[in-house]
């Protein structure tokens, strides 16, 4: 665990905060140049938009959000320091925690079955970057048994994984996030589980309330039935994002020039560490947060009290009609 210790830094520490709580920056000169060229960020009006938010949010009557600095930082990162779009994407990632109770309660990782699929490490952000600065995602789709879990309790799983590293990460806030989908063990059964209903939540979710930045998509040992499913997801996608795409079949040769050796753990080819080190590396750091994970299900929204009309599943999720198209920067 030595190497993984090195690797990951800029975790999220008490480095970042002073006595009063306030974010004080500890970004490499490097970050702090792509956040200025990439995201536009200037140290001299942070402060300000972090205050701009906070005080549209005590305004909102039916929002319980999170409203410390480091919270409202990680949304202006992800909006570009839009005003208007951070404001737009925390109404909801709110909402959507809320109209997704089956993803966001009853998220212990003490709980039995909870910890059976962390256990799995279907979701393993690796230790480090890439060559480019961007955090890489290993998403291991077929390692769980679709007639003991769930669909809904898999992506419950994964988005534990998700909100701790968007907590505690600043290098994948600012450089964005690359995907790698291992789809080793993926049948038809998988496919089927995850429903129309899963992808457009998912879609919706992840492309109108994550402030995260997908900048690639890489798919290894994809089996003969991944090219149908993912052809239809994929037609979802803006062009950009199609460029983005790319699929290795069983060749390490050709990952590796989309994602460093570095970066990859040994049973990649890489030189970063086993899957079975990183697993347990994240299971320490959910543990490390548990307490922050329970009490994350008390923010959300209360519909009764949105200004105007209130949102439901069927206005956000519905099936009728096309899939919104995946929106990247």
């Amino acid at each position: 665990m030595a190497l993984l210790a090195t690797n990951y830094h800029n975790i999220y520490t008490s480095e970042l905060w002073t006595m009063v709580g306030e974010y004080v920056c500890t970004l490499s000169k490097e970050l702090q140049q792509r956040a200025k060229e990439e995201i536009n960020e200037d140290p001299a009006r942070r402060a300000a938009d972090i205050e701009h938010i906070r005080d549209w949010l005590k305004h909102q009557p039916h929002i319980r959000a999170r409203t410390d600095d480091w919270t409202i930082l990680r949304f202006l990162r992800g909006c570009k320091f839009s005003l208007q779009r951070t404001k737009e994407k925390l109404d909801m990632f709110y909402t959507c925690k809320s109209l997704c109770p089956e993803w966001y309660k009853n998220r212990d990782p003490q709980d039995k079955k909870m910890r059976a699929i962390l256990e799995l490490g279907v979701m393993l952000p690796l230790p480090g970057y890439d060559h480019l600065g961007r955090k890489v995602l290993l998403g291991r789709w077929g390692i769980y048994d679709p007639n003991e879990l769930s669909m809904d309790e898999v992506i419950r799983g994964v988005g534990i994984i998700f909100d701790i590293l968007m907590q505690e990460d600043e290098g994948a806030c600012i450089s964005g996030v690359v995907m790698l989908g291992d789809c080793t063990g993926l049948t038809l059964q998988h496919a089927l589980a995850f429903t129309p209903a899963h992808a457009r939540k998912t879609f919706y979710f992840w492309q109108e309330g994550y402030p995260m930045r997908p900048k690639g998509l890489n798919y290894i040992n994809t089996p003969a039935a991944f090219d149908t499913v993912f052809n239809i997801f994929k037609s979802f996608m803006k062009e950009k994002m199609k460029k983005r795409v790319h699929l290795h079949g069983n060749d390490l040769e050709s990952l590796h020039r989309q994602v460093p050796k570095e970066v990859l753990p040994v049973e990649y080819g890489g030189t970063n560490g086993t899957v079975e080190e990183i697993t347990k590396y994240w299971l320490e750091r959910v543990d490390a947060r548990r307490d922050w994970l329970l009490e994350d299900e008390k923010y959300g929204v209360d519909e009764s009290k949105r200004p105007g009309k209130a949102k439901t599943s069927a206005d956000l999720f519905g099936i009728e009609g096309s899939f919104r198209k995946l929106t990247v920067d």
